[in-house]
């Protein structure tokens, strides 16, 4: 079997990169070529590019960015005709993948998408479009799944490759141990985002929200897991200009998940890391800020009432959002206080959190290759898979699933 794949940031290599594995495992010939990070290429991709090569942040800074991406899409696909893979798989990045996708399936070559993008958020209208771009969508909650299923595009619910990777039960004091950090004291994580536009809007300000904290609660610790070896680079020059911290504050390469399991109450910006916080069983704030520009546009399109993941498979606010303006230094830290000193609902959190992660335990990366086997073999797609009885969502009257549907 040969496979294109495109990734378009770390997320995105994380779940190549055990979709990948799911594949070889059951095609140990498999090929595969594409963009993908250290991860997917740890599982043998032939990567063309550098995977930050299309993680451009926001509707108008891509405007910039525009000329570059239409380059490396067209060198894309002339190399994918060339090559004759039996599938392209697009990772997120669905401004570029999708219409990498469409010139594909248009060409002959059987698509699919792995990861909706937010279709059901805001203009609603591009399902028309993945129609034409995509033999099949491959979500990871079931509420995405049930949108395509009314467009009639072809969908797998999956699951998500996340909640299988991370334990249900997890180890906090086993956690601050490895870390270094003292087993009784508070800690708070700062994930501040994995790109650097996002530290650049949000990292001055999650450090001046930790200063206040500092300041008022002698045990407090504060947490910070540098993405890449940038970041760091980045964070670094940044906490200069924070001496209040100094001793208080450790910045750690990676293990961000390590750090969230680690932490009482977790700052981050929107986007993946939610979910991982949610998948860790931690309490947590989003605080999120956007390019003025990008943000006008955004509130006159997204039609949703949160950004976070949590409250979206919960559809109700389990987790606060301060975005834009309200997302200053001390509203920040005045919510991160009512949080640490609530005991009691950071553990009723913790459990609803630990419930809504066994329901998305599905096994994702090997029922998405059962889904892209059947595709490549042009047949319709599993039942274990398909959007109509998704896996976990039982109907009226329906008996417990058995061992294997876990």
């Amino acid at each position: 079997m040969r496979v294109y794949l495109v990734a378009g940031e770390l997320s995105g290599d994380i779940l190549g990169a055990g979709l990948m594995r799911a594949i070889s495992a059951r095609h140990p010939e498999a090929e595969f070529r594409g963009i993908g990070g250290p991860r997917m290429a740890a599982e043998g991709l032939h990567s063309l590019y550098p995977l930050e090569t299309l993680s451009v942040m926001g509707l108008v800074e891509v405007i910039r960015h525009l000329p570059r991406l239409i380059s490396v899409r067209r060198h894309l696909r002339r190399d994918a005709l060339a090559w004759q893979p039996d599938i392209m798989v697009g990772i997120d990045a669905p401004d570029f993948n999708l219409g990498l996708e469409r010139q594909l399936r248009e060409a002959g070559i059987t698509t699919a998408h792995y990861v909706s993008p937010s279709v059901w958020a805001w203009r609603q209208g591009r399902v028309k479009g993945i129609a034409r771009s995509v033999d099949a969508m491959l979500t990871f909650l079931p509420f995405e799944a049930a949108f395509y299923a009314r467009h009639q595009v072809p969908v797998a619910f999956v699951g998500h490759p996340l909640a299988d990777e991370l334990p249900l039960v997890n180890d906090r004091a086993g956690a601050r141990a490895e870390l270094g950090l003292d087993a009784d004291a508070q800690v708070l994580a700062l994930l501040p985002g994995s790109r650097a536009s996002e530290i650049r809007f949000l990292g001055e300000t999650f450090f001046d929200a930790a200063e206040r904290l500092c300041r008022e609660r002698e045990e407090l610790q504060v947490i910070v897991p540098a993405a890449t070896p940038e970041r760091r680079t980045q964070l670094n020059a940044m906490l200069d200009e924070y001496p209040a911290l100094a001793g208080r504050l450790l910045l750690v390469d990676g293990r961000s998940w390590q750090v969230m399991e680690a932490a009482d109450v977790v700052l981050l910006a929107s986007g993946t890391a939610a979910l991982e916080a949610m998948l860790c069983h931690r309490a947590m704030l989003v605080a999120y800020r956007m390019a003025p520009a990008t943000y006008w546009l955004a509130r006159r399109l997204v039609k949703t009432e949160w950004i976070s993941l949590p409250n979206l498979i919960a559809r109700e606010t389990l987790v606060p959002e301060l975005i834009q303006e309200a997302a200053s230094a001390e509203a920040i830290a005045v919510g991160l206080g009512g949080l640490l000193d609530d005991i009691e609902a950071r553990a009723a959190l913790e459990a609803r959190f630990a419930a809504m992660h066994a329901e998305l335990r599905r096994d994702a990366s090997r029922r998405a290759c059962e889904a892209i086997e059947a595709l490549v073999a042009g047949e319709t797609l599993p039942p274990s898979v398909r959007a109509d009885n998704p896996v976990g969502h039982r109907r009226p009257g329906q008996s417990e699933p058995d061992q294997e549907q876990r």
